[in-house]
């Protein structure tokens, strides 16, 4: 099939025919093909759920913002910021709570429980998640707040952006968005500080002294901040996030969602007061449920990729049912079952206890059990052994055959800890350290400072006559001398071909 343009193109280069810029017809036509963005100004609303939206900002931000000052009292040589990621030395503080890089399973176990957390409440209630405590809301309910702070209500923010640039305008406008800047350079400053002591970081950052990638975090914190949470703003659960997608999987016919209930608001229409409510919906189509929007949709069209479930359609619509003496309700947390149920005269049913929820609460509480019991049964001693490669042994003047070893013992305690360092599988084997005097020829005494790594150089010496094998195997045991504690870590001797 021809395409319209290419006749276009065809005719304007045909004789006698007035020439046409084909390349002006292609621009327009792509340009068609994509719809300009109109900014969504959500209007004010009052009730149980912006009360709700202004808690949850609230409790997340001071979360944020806050937790890198707290102080934590770990003892000496250790950093005092209760929650720390130490990439310099090499870990994960919380609270009292010290992950090291070998531990990053208990990382894993927290996203997977985070991301269970989720599926669970995206099967009872929608998208809670995104209407209330997704970084991007809250940050998009802050910059609006300000925005209606500087500019007002929607409606005079809508005036606002058609008239003309005037002195009243411009002021506007730079107040707002030098308030939105400053939100935004201390979110990056605050995500910083989780990463360094956060009093020194704060002066060094005071002082033009910290690092260079402290400036450049911060900044790329500024400018996503800035950008996603005063300009993207939708656009962003709409086209970046993949959570819309992904929910669709996740709900059912019995999930709670916000929605408009058709049998008693329709059919719709305009209401004077006074007039009787006979013969007609509820609802009166003032449109506030989509005024109040963040998102810029109208609830009254079903469930919508867009709706992000913040709910305040609730209370806008709640609103106006006081002002026509009207029960609430009319838009509300409601489910599809529940819906047909009530179309059908029948006592509508709610199921937050079903499989699917059973099976997400099961998942989230044995993946709980497992971390809890591994970290109340993890080890303070860890062993590892390096067998030299080249060579492979050494056979000494009397026949004997020697093996070189790099044993590492990690002490996870704040404490100093000694430690013995014994062979099992191999007879009348003589253990050397070097650069530690020996006691014994069958162990070696070792101490390790706090919270470190010790590496110890050991040679391994065996007659020739107690080796049965070209390859035998054997342990390394390491004992707390203190606490009786033990760790094993297996590997090999080699010896020559027998």
């Amino acid at each position: 099939m021809t395409h319209p343009i290419d006749n276009l193109a065809a005719a304007a280069a045909a004789p006698g025919v007035e020439r046409v810029d084909v390349e002006a017809v292609n621009k327009e036509a792509s340009r068609s093909l994509y719809k300009k963005r109109v900014p969504v100004h959500p209007k004010r609303v009052w009730g149980t759920f912006r009360k709700l939206k202004w808690v949850v900002m609230a409790v997340t931000l001071g979360i944020y913002y806050l937790v890198p000052w707290i102080r934590w009292d770990r003892g000496p040589s250790a950093p005092d910021q209760a929650v720390l990621i130490d990439f310099p030395g090499r870990r994960f503080y919380f609270f009292f709570i010290e992950i090291w890089p070998q531990e990053v399973y208990y990382l894993t176990g927290l996203l997977i429980l985070a991301a269970l957390g989720i599926f669970l409440a995206a099967t009872l209630a929608g998208r809670v998640w995104c209407g209330y405590s997704c970084p991007q809301t809250v940050w998009t309910d802050l910059y609006v707040w300000v925005e209606r702070l500087v500019e007002g209500d929607r409606s005079a923010r809508m005036r606002l952006d058609k008239a003309p640039w005037s002195a009243d305008k411009f002021i506007k406008r730079v107040v707002k968005h030098a308030i939105w800047l400053l939100i935004a350079v201390a979110t990056g400053g605050a995500w910083v500080f989780y990463f360094a002591d956060a009093p020194t970081l704060a002066g060094q950052l005071l002082t033009l002294d910290a690092p260079t990638t402290a400036y450049l975090w911060i900044a790329i914190f500024t400018t996503t901040t800035y950008v996603l949470g005063g300009h993207a703003r939708e656009q962003v659960c709409i086209y970046m996030c993949p959570w819309p997608r992904i929910q669709a999987a996740l709900i059912d016919e019995d999930s709670l969602a916000v929605t408009y209930r058709t049998d008693r608001g329709e059919p719709r229409g305009a209401h004077k007061k006074g007039d009787p409510w006979e013969g007609r919906g509820h609802c009166i189509d003032c449109n506030q449920c989509v005024a109040a929007c963040p998102m810029g949709i109208d609830i009254r069209d079903g469930l919508q990729l867009e709706c992000i479930q913040c709910a305040l359609c609730i209370d806008a619509c709640d609103t106006v049912m006081n002002r026509v003496d009207l029960p609430h309700g009319l838009i509300g947390y409601d489910t599809d079952n529940a819906m047909r149920q009530r179309a059908t005269d029948e006592t509508p049913r709610y199921r937050l206890v079903r499989p699917r929820t059973l099976v997400y609460a099961a998942l989230i509480a044995l993946v709980g059990c497992i971390m809890l019991y591994a970290f109340s049964t993890r080890a303070v001693l860890e062993l590892g052994v390096q067998r030299d490669r080249n060579p492979m042994f050494t056979t000494l003047s009397d026949g004997s055959v020697r093996n070189g070893y790099t044993v590492k013992i990690l002490n996870m305690l704040r404490e100093e800890r000694t430690f013995v360092i014994a062979l099992d599988g191999l007879e009348n084997v003589d253990v050397k350290a070097v650069g530690i005097p020996t006691e014994d020829a069958g162990s070696v005494t070792v101490h390790v400072d706090p919270d470190s790594v010790r590496a110890v150089r050991l040679f391994l010496t065996v007659p020739a006559a107690a080796l049965s094998d070209a390859q035998a195997a054997i342990d390394f045991v390491v004992t707390d001398t203190e606490s009786g504690t033990v760790a094993r870590h297996d590997s090999f001797f080699v010896g020559p071909d027998q």
